[in-house]
């Protein structure tokens, strides 16, 4: 994914997919908003493919930048929030939640930090090699990006279920990585990768119908 508008277009096609097949095979409530990671994380990756689509040309300009303005509201606004809630709902252990609970608030304030800088703008999209560098002129950019990383991977590590935590590090290192290798590429590498990653909960609730242990609450 993020190395051609193909790419983004098969392999976003494909985990939207899986996602829709993992939100049929949810058994409980709790684990609608993580189940449904897979189809927002697949279609985020269709919507890219029309920025790419833009900076080539080969669509409208208002095309192009409609998609762009979707995709960081995606990927600045909905994520930060969306992922430390998801892994909230599903878990039981009230210890582990009340833990969990700070990386949401965290999230949010990330969320509502990264929506007001592209409120103010300038935002910026174009092609840099095999990804796309997007920009939104913000302010210690760096602080701002640990702190995503914190909210969203920081809420995997505390969970209660070893394949949640697995799932963290996996990110945690992966995101480090990318970080460290290609700055301006962060938005693009990253949620193509969390695209990709995602599948792993599809396959869980396909197989398994729930990530959370049943309980009488339930």
């Amino acid at each position: 994914m993020c190395f051609s508008p193909q790419a983004d277009l098969i392999g976003g096609t494909v985990v939207a997919v899986l996602g829709v097949d993992a939100l049929r095979h949810v058994q409980f409530r709790r684990d609608i908003p993580i189940a449904s990671l897979p189809l927002i994380l697949g279609a985020h990756q269709l919507v890219e493919t029309f920025v790419w689509l833009g900076l080539q040309g080969h669509v409208s300009h208002m095309l192009g930048d409609a998609a762009k303005w979707v995709y960081l509201a995606v990927a600045f606004v909905l994520l930060p929030i969306l992922v430390p809630v998801a892994v909230v709902s599903i878990e039981q252990d009230r210890g582990r939640k009340r833990l969990m609970i700070p990386f949401a608030v965290l999230g949010a304030v990330v969320s509502v930090t990264l929506a007001l800088a592209m409120a103010d703008g300038p935002v910026t999209a174009k092609l840099s090699g095999l990804h796309i560098a997007y920009g939104i002129g913000l302010r210690y950019g760096w602080l701002i990006v640990g702190l995503y990383v914190v909210a969203t991977c920081g809420s995997l590590l505390m969970s209660s279920h070893q394949e949640i935590v697995i799932f963290g590090i996996v990110n945690l290192c992966v995101v480090v990585l990318l970080a460290w290798f290609q700055k301006n590429g962060f938005a693009s590498l990253w949620c193509g990768w969390a695209a990709l990653a995602s599948v792993a909960i599809a396959m869980h609730l396909r197989y398994e119908g729930s990530i959370a242990v049943p309980t009488a609450t339930a």
